[in-house]
């Protein structure tokens, strides 16, 4: 007998009209990035990720060379559900060979990732760790062909992805209004590094929708810690952070552990990443 399937909050993402779930999968241990994961078990972390309540899966072809793309997929494909019922974001831009944001090369990289994911378009379609790039080819060049592929149904939504958070304003402020529909941001929205939220107002009088990853900061805020690779399995990283993500909505916020955890980390609080930004 099929069990029903659970609900987590629904949020919506910016203009956009879609409404994702507040814990979405990241897709890039399906590409082996942090450990081998069998196809069995990809699929399964799929399955369960959708039973819990989770509706958004974001990958790139650039997650273990493409093996993200092709085991998601599968997998999604295995679910065996109306195509409505799920969110996909896959990105161009960064491949295993490097970075190229040429128009060229973009237009193919989608056909390319419907064909690997099974779908006849992607609801979001990001350019992939833009500051790696040229800013002004992204401008110029990367969002007009992206507007191009929106027009032909390939995708729904064009995104930008980048940790410097200067990257965005960059951007935004050099396309024409509505060009951007969402920005992935990461280790920006955390307890121990909280500067997205400054931008939080700008991004919303752009109309941008906002994606905020790696809420532990790459590992930093994990008992295991920082990469030399990221130790966890897929499977336990989706039953607790759903876990914590219900917690929170049912029961809010530990005012007072939250307070002495950010006592702790205060004097490294807001610390500047490393950054490569190109802008022309």
């Amino acid at each position: 007998m099929a069990t029903e399937r659970k609900h987590l909050q629904l949020r919506e993402l910016g203009k956009t009209g879609l409404k994702l779930s507040c814990v979405g999968f990241g897709a890039s241990p399906l590409g082996n990035v942090f450990g081998r994961v069998s196809e069995e078990d990809a699929i399964a972390s799929v399955r369960e990720a959708f039973h819990l309540g989770i509706n958004f899966f974001d990958t790139s072809p650039y997650y273990g060379g493409t093996l993200s793309e092709i085991v998601l997929g599968k997998a999604l494909q295995a679910l065996r559900v109306p195509r409505n019922e799920f969110i996909v974001s896959t990105k161009c831009g960064r491949y295993s060979d490097g970075f190229d944001f040429s128009a060229e090369r973009v237009i193919r990289s989608i056909d390319e990732s419907l064909g690997r994911l099974k779908l006849d378009y992607v609801d979001i379609l990001q350019c992939h760790d833009i500051e790696f790039g040229s800013l002004d080819q992204i401008v110029n060049e990367t969002i007009p062909a992206l507007q191009k592929l929106k027009e032909a149904g390939k995708i729904r939504f064009i995104g930008i992805t980048g940790l410097p958070l200067e990257v965005f304003t960059y951007v935004l402020d050099r396309v024409p209004p509505g060009s951007v529909d969402v920005i992935l941001s990461y280790c920006h929205y955390s307890i121990n590094d909280s500067t997205l939220e400054d931008l939080l107002p700008y991004l919303k009088s752009k109309g941008v929708g906002v994606i905020s990853a790696s809420p532990l900061a790459m590992g930093i805020l994990t008992e295991s810690g920082p990469p030399e690779w990221h130790p966890a399995s897929s499977e336990l990283k989706v039953q607790e952070n759903v876990a914590a993500a219900v917690e929170l909505a049912t029961f809010g916020k530990d005012k007072e552990m939250l307070q002495d955890v950010e006592a702790i980390l205060e004097p490294v609080k807001n610390q500047t990443w490393p950054s490569g930004i190109q802008q022309s």
